[in-house]
């Protein structure tokens, strides 16, 4: 009915036909009315940017629409780094940061109020085959993986030094490092490499799913025509946690792209991979229903509400995205207070 609608308005000249079939078809993933969501709500854990390396909340109910908390007002003050957090069985979260080369860890019930678990500094020099390793830790990201129950810390590290006619080189250079923990108090020495490919890899992290483990990374060799991924958000997929990693994906993301974050729809069925156009200017979303593709980009961040089909506050930057429930949800906002969506155009 709506197509016929369409077709009569644009034959006839009229403007309303601007309105009424501007609309595009909505996402896929989710819940139509009387349906149960499998995945009630979501809660993205970020930095901002103007205040880089710090802990701020955003909520949604759909996994698109995303409403900032706490009037943009910092989570905690004590946190620093690029939020990344996992459950473990017993229903504590944990957040990982970092200052300098310590990778610091807080614990929390509730998600909402955070407290400091344990400090570890990984002896990076120490890692085999990459005695070349400098004193820097980037974006560590955590992972509890339900079968061996153990925790995975994965981050970045360079092995050059950016000069200033190539500073490229240096983050050519980053190489995926990790470490194991049954508590995260204790953690397995040396770290050692993810991935065994000489190519620049960060912001990687893990997740199980679809019968194989999967390790969701940015490609950060710089792009070229003689390496056309540069800078872009890829996927590999593996049989056991620690790989070996195969199968790297064509580019999800276009290039200049970092930060991603993979969540499920509300129905289960469709997966949301977010990704940074760095730097704070603006998110992206693709889609796919199984996380080897094929994946396609969705329209937002237009500011205007007929083609956006996802929102987020402006300038959010850096962090994780997760599923939570409706009750979790509830009391973030009772805690925090959300913020009226920014205002688009119509």
């Amino acid at each position: 009915m709506k197509k016929i609608l369409c077709r009569l308005l644009l034959a006839a000249g009229i403007l309303a036909a601007a309105s009424v079939c501007a609309q595009q078809p909505d996402p896929p993933g989710q819940v139509h009315e009387g349906q149960k969501p499998v995945n009630e709500a979501y809660l993205f854990a970020h930095m901002t940017h103007a205040d880089y390396g710090r802990l701020y909340y955003s909520v949604s109910l759909d996994g698109l629409h995303w409403d900032r908390l706490n009037e943009g007002k910092r989570i905690t003050d004590d946190y620093r780094g690029h939020p990344d957090i996992a459950r473990a069985p017993d229903g504590t979260y944990y957040l990982v940061g970092n200052r300098g080369v310590v990778i610091e860890i807080y614990s929390s019930r509730d998600l909402i109020e955070w407290q400091r678990y344990s400090n570890f500094t990984p002896d990076l020099k120490s890692t085999p085959g990459y005695s070349q390793a400098m004193p820097s830790v980037g974006a560590p990201k955590i992972y509890f993986d339900e079968p061996s129950k153990q925790f995975v810390i994965t981050w970045h590290t360079p092995h050059v030094k950016g000069t200033k006619e190539d500073a490229e080189r240096y983050w050519t250079s980053q190489r995926t490092l990790y470490v194991t923990s049954k508590d995260l108090k204790e953690f397995s020495a040396p770290p050692k490499r993810l991935f065994d490919w000489e190519m620049g890899t960060i912001d990687v992290f893990l997740r199980q799913a679809e019968g194989k483990y999967w390790a969701i990374l940015k490609d950060e060799r710089y792009p070229t025509l003689d390496w056309v991924t540069g800078k872009t958000v890829r996927i590999a997929s593996a049989d056991s946690l620690l790989g070996p990693y195969k199968e790297l994906s064509a580019p999800i993301s276009p290039n200049f792209r970092e930060a991603p974050t993979l969540i499920p729809s509300p129905n289960g069925e469709i997966w949301y991979l977010y990704y940074e156009q760095y730097p704070g200017l603006s998110y992206g979303v693709s889609v796919a229903d199984k996380l080897s593709g094929p994946w396609y980009q969705l329209s937002g961040y237009t500011f205007h509400r007929k083609w956006d089909k996802y929102s987020l506050p402006p300038k959010v930057r850096h962090g994780m995205m997760m599923t939570i429930s409706r009750k979790q949800y509830d009391g973030l906002v009772q805690r925090f207070g959300v913020d009226p969506p920014t205002k688009q155009s119509p």
